[in-house]
Order: C-alpha cells, then structure tokens, then sequence
C-alpha cells in the first residue's frame, strides 16, 4: 500500500521543502511511476495540470490510486481505459486544497508525456508536475488557489530557475493533445497572488 501521511491545508509560509526532495507537513503517497532525471540539477519548470476521476467527479481517492498503479478497471468504464498506464505527478491538490505528494521534486514524474517548452522537448525531465482536482471548464475552489499559490512560491524558492514565465499550463506544452488547466483556470488571480507571496519574502 502507498505510504500516507495525515493531509493539511498550509498557510503560503509554512511549505517547506527537505533536502530529500519532499514537502514536510502534506499527505504523502509514494508512487512507483517516476525514474531518474537526466540532470538532477536541472529543475526549471512548474507545469500544471488537472485530473478528475472518474472524469469530472471529485474525491473517492481515485485519483491517489491511479498514481499508485491500483485503480480498479471493474469500478467505471472510464477505469478499463487508463487502468493500465503508468503516469504520476510530483503534487496533487483535491478540491479542499489538501496537497499530497507523490514524487520527490529530485526524480522526474511521468505528467508531461511528448512535450515542448522553448526548444526543449520531454518536459519531464526538467520539470515538476502540479495536479489540480478538476476540470477545464469547472471553476476550481479558493482553497486549491491558496495551496497551490503556498506550493509554487516554495518550489520557486527551492528552484530559483523556475521564474513566473517559467510556470505554464500542460496545454502550453503539448498544445492540441492537451487543454488543461482549461478555461476555467484564473490565471491572472493565481499570477497575482503568487507575485504578492513572492514580493513578501
């Protein structure tokens, strides 16, 4: 079974980033999709994403599950489809704006898939994955903005070369194959806010 610790939600402040790569103080859940990063050293880009299992419905602990390998084909249709792939992400964020962990930030997740970002392709070996409980369409809660804008900030501070034009939505990078965050990601609310906790550091 995944290893799990007790999930919170955490002031912008409070995210702190070890040594080994993962977050004290969120949920963890150790996947066994991720492998080693070409360089260990090159970290220079925040992608995020949304997922929503079966899709566009929220919580059940689907979602932990499918990154573990355990999700069960015979519960929804949906399931038989994706059951088998092996995909992960360093972070997720459910509706509430509990974080859990999956990845250490040092590996390389499998959330990118056949990517792009300036005139480098296999996003995943340069990048970290940010996972939102939703959908493209459907308004994500204040609290997933709150933990994600903490989240981001501490990553940044871990990682100063993932400036704010080097945090991007997965549409960014495999336009036409994926639209997410969608439509209904603020952009400009999360751009904002995340320049304020910046400014106060």
């Amino acid at each position: 079974m995944p290893s799990i610790k007790s999930a919170t939600v955490l002031e912008p402040s409070t995210y702190l980033l070890g040594a080994d790569g993962w977050l004290s103080g969120v949920r963890r859940c150790v996947s066994p999709n991720y492998n080693l990063r070409p360089d260990a050293a090159d970290i220079s880009l925040l992608v995020i994403h949304n997922i929503s299992l079966p899709p566009a419905q929220f919580g059940g602990g689907w979602v932990e599950q499918f990154f573990c390998n355990q999700l069960p084909p015979e519960h929804h249709p949906y399931f038989t489809e994706i059951a088998t792939l092996q995909v992960s992400s360093h972070f997720f964020i459910d509706r509430l704006g509990s974080v859990t962990q999956f990845v250490a930030t040092g590996a390389r997740a499998w959330h990118a898939g056949a990517s792009l970002f300036g005139q480098r392709n296999n996003c995943n070996d340069f990048s970290l994955g940010i996972e939102l409980e939703g959908t493209d369409i459907e308004a994500y809660a204040d609290a997933q903005y709150a933990s994600l804008v903490g989240l981001s900030a501490c990553l940044m501070q871990g990682y100063p070369e993932i400036s704010l034009e080097r945090i991007v939505g997965h549409c960014d990078i495999a336009p036409g194959r994926k639209s997410d965050p969608g439509e209904a990601f603020d952009w400009l609310r999360y751009r904002a806010a995340l320049k304020r906790v910046l400014v106060a550091r």
